[in-house]
Parts: C-alpha cells; structure tokens; sequence
C-alpha cells in the first residue's frame, strides 16, 4: 500500500510474502469496517466503502473476511477511529507521508515519531513534506477489463484529467473532489477495479543509489508493519 513511492517492488522480493498478506489484509478489514460505521452498510450507497471492498477483492482477501469487516462495524461501536496524516524526511532527506487509521494517536506519533528518529530521520508538521506531492484522485483498471483506445475515450468522457496505461493496469487521475463522480461515470462500461483511492503523487524525486537502498527499504517496512499506519507516500526513486 506503498502509494507511488518506487519501493514497493523492492519490498516484494524480500520474502515476506505471507506476511505482507497477513498485515495487508488487516489494514483493508480496518478501512472497511470504518467505512461502514461512518456511512451506510450498503456499498451501493457508500462509495468509500465500495472502493474499500474492491481493494480487498483485488488483494484476494476470503469473502468471509470482508463480511467479517463490515459486520465488525456494527459491534465495536465505542472504539473511534480518526484519519490522520504524519509528514517528515526520512533517511537521504527523502519526503514522507504517512496515512494513519488509529483510535489512539498519542500510540501511533509516538510509535512513528521512534521509527524517524532511529532511522536518522526527522517526523515534521503538517505541511512540512507535502509541498512536494500533489494530492490525486487515482482509479486503476486491470488491462484485462478494456483496451488502451477504449479507456482513454471513457475516461476523457468521464472528466479525468489525465489516463495512462502501465503494463498490467490502467490508471486514471483526476482532482480528489471528483473521483467518486468519475468512478461514476467509468462505472456504467466497467465493472472491476483495482483500486479508487486519494493518493499523494511525488512532484519531484530523491534518486537513491543502489548502496543506500536496503537503509530506506528498512525504513519504509518499519512504517508500513505498524498496525495503524495505512498508506507510505514518498519521493524516493531507487537507481540501479
């Protein structure tokens, strides 16, 4: 859930397959079950909870689990949990931002602000990194569900401001305020997603050398095993 920071796919070689899965699913459950205490129950009617599901489904969570979730949403009534945002520099001074979902934050800045400190870093205001990102509505598409002609036409059509086709995926960004009426729109020709979610994209990047990499690859992993992180944003480029 490495947002566009390039590290992601150095994270996935490093054999923790089963227990990436293990945390990823546990931070999709936690989206979930918040999306539908704060909406309706009913992803039709609830579009952060049906982006919500649609991650889960695209990370093969069971059905069981996502039912688990929402049904969750219902029992646990007294525990709140708030959206927060960290932002620092971490090691090479490369700009971080840090989505937490957590239902104690004095826990999760001390929790984060230890991790920064150990790493030679520094946890910042708000304000202090994200000068260098701009904060985007991103759809992504499986390559399977349409063709490169057939998703530009349906995404100008429905008010994106830009689309681009990876190797596997389409994605589509637009400003945050319309995402959900863009997802909208690409709904009525596409039934499958990836992924709906509000993204901090990099304006610039901090080329990292091959030597300096297994530091910040470490960094990043201690930030994305906390429990109440959800989203690691940063403007590090690996160089090989």
């Amino acid at each position: 859930m490495a947002g566009h920071s390039h590290w992601a796919g150095i994270k996935h070689k490093k054999g923790k397959a089963d227990k990436q899965r293990s945390k990823i699913f546990s931070k999709l459950s936690k989206e979930i079950t918040v999306a539908a205490k704060l909406g309706d129950k009913d992803p039709a009617m609830n579009p952060r909870l049906r982006s919500a599901i649609q991650a889960a489904r695209s990370a093969n969570m069971p059905k069981e689990n996502i039912e688990r979730a929402i049904d969750k949403s219902s029992v646990n009534t007294e525990s709140n949990f708030e959206n927060l945002r960290y932002e620092g520099f971490g090691p090479e001074k490369v700009a971080v931002i840090i989505e937490a979902l957590t239902d104690n934050k004095n826990r999760t800045a001390s929790s984060i602000r230890t991790i920064f400190q150990k790493a030679g870093g520094n946890l910042g205001t708000q304000g202090s990194a994200s000068h260098n990102f701009n904060q985007l509505g991103i759809i992504k598409i499986d390559k399977k569900e349409v063709s490169d002609d057939q998703i530009f036409e349906l995404a100008t059509n429905a008010g994106a401001d830009e689309c681009k086709s990876e190797n596997d995926f389409h994605e589509i960004q637009c400003p945050v305020s319309e995402i959900y009426n863009v997802k909208k729109e690409l709904e009525k020709e596409i039934t499958n997603f990836i992924s709906t979610e509000i993204e901090w994209v990099p304006l610039n990047s901090v080329k990292i050398s091959k030597e300096k990499n297994e530091d910040l690859v470490n960094f990043f992993e201690l930030l994305e095993d906390n429990d109440d992180v959800q989203n690691v944003y940063s403007n590090a480029e690996f160089v090989n």
